[in-house]
């Protein structure tokens, strides 16, 4: 007699996720510098921050000793400008951002992950681009993104390097990541938008979208970035992670609890515990969000060891201030704290 995944959860219930995943039980870190902490974030909703707001609702980092405090933002970048301006001690963001960083003469480093490709989808307005045959008709429109330098932006970006256009031939808009972002595209207010779900959901559901770029599967991903292209991550300074090595290490424990919580967990499960505003009023859309984008999400915190190339090789195509030669790459992710869990 066989079981699904489906039967044996209808059995040990949501609580007996940690019972029958014996990867999920790590011994509580002793010794952590920081108990109290914040962690910032650009859009907390997004299944691209899924494993953090999952740590954060079922108790993970409660279990790892730690009282974490999370603030949220428009978009990543906002996240990023907090961490670095020290109102808050970590970054839940996007990968390329400790690139961005270290081409600044600021070291920041990558220690768990929570995405292993973008999530983001790049799509014009049925409304506004009824006719829209190809990426020479954006010139002059305007073009929603969570907030500008974000990983949305980022996305915008390397799509118009790709096909001879430059940031300075459209018009960026920061909308959000939640009901603004979809309010700005039905209103007619932007002509274009580059977000994540539920957002992409949400608009496709509505016959307001006709996506030009989706990042949201790994084979996708791959091709547009030719290589895998990291995504959604916890980063924090070299100074921090030198003073704090035990809080990061229960960190990573939360944020893997997280990873594989959501890989055994079904649809109906994910959808019980996150937030009703997650929702953005229509559960059956923000099914087919996660459906769309679960892929992508990490199942166990690791990078890909050719993702840091990948990430660097996309900002080289577009922002002329990135200096590839300078980048080492191997201080933009410290994996002793995956290591250490996955030992």
């Amino acid at each position: 007699m066989s079981f699904t995944r489906r039967d044996i959860l209808k059995v040990v219930g949501a609580a007996g996720l940690v019972s029958i995943s014996p990867n999920l039980a790590f011994a509580q870190v002793e010794g952590i510098e920081k108990k109290s902490l914040t962690i910032a974030v650009g859009g907390q909703a997004l299944v691209y921050y899924l494993p953090l707001s999952i740590a954060d609702l079922k108790g993970f980092f409660k279990e790892e000793g730690l009282d974490v405090k999370i603030v949220d933002f428009a978009g990543g970048s906002k996240a990023l400008q907090a961490v670095v301006g020290g109102s808050a001690d970590v970054c839940s963001g996007a990968f390329e951002h400790t690139i961005s960083l270290q081409n600044r003469r600021q070291n920041y480093s990558a220690f768990v992950m929570q995405g292993r490709a973008p999530m983001i989808t790049l799509g014009v307005s049925t409304k506004n681009m009824p006719d829209y045959k190809e990426p020479a008709d954006l010139k002059g429109k305007k073009i929603g993104v969570t907030a500008p330098g974000s990983s949305t932006n980022m996305l915008l970006n390397f799509f118009l390097a790709k096909h001879g256009l430059s940031v300075s031939d459209v018009s960026i808009i920061g909308v959000g990541a939640g009901t603004g972002a979809v309010n700005a595209m039905r209103s007619g207010q932007i002509d274009a938008i580059s977000n994540v779900d539920p957002v992409i959901s949400t608009l496709e559901h509505e016959g307001l979208l006709n996506p030009i770029v989706d990042t949201r599967r790994l084979e996708d991903s791959q091709a547009i970035f030719g290589g895998p292209m990291p995504s959604s991550c916890l980063y924090a300074s070299h100074k921090f992670i030198a003073d704090n090595p035990n809080t990061c290490q229960a960190l990573a424990n939360a944020i893997i609890k997280a990873d594989k919580w959501i890989q055994a967990a079904s649809l109906e499960d994910i959808i019980k515990t996150v937030p009703e505003q997650y929702l953005l009023g229509n559960p059956d859309v923000y099914r087919r969000a996660l459906e769309a984008s679960l892929e992508a999400l990490s199942p166990d915190g690791i990078i890909d060891p050719e993702g840091p190339q990948t990430a660097l090789n996309a900002l080289d195509a577009y922002n002329e201030e990135i200096k590839a030669e300078k980048i080492d790459l191997s201080k933009v992710w410290n994996d002793r704290f995956i290591k250490k869990t996955s030992s």
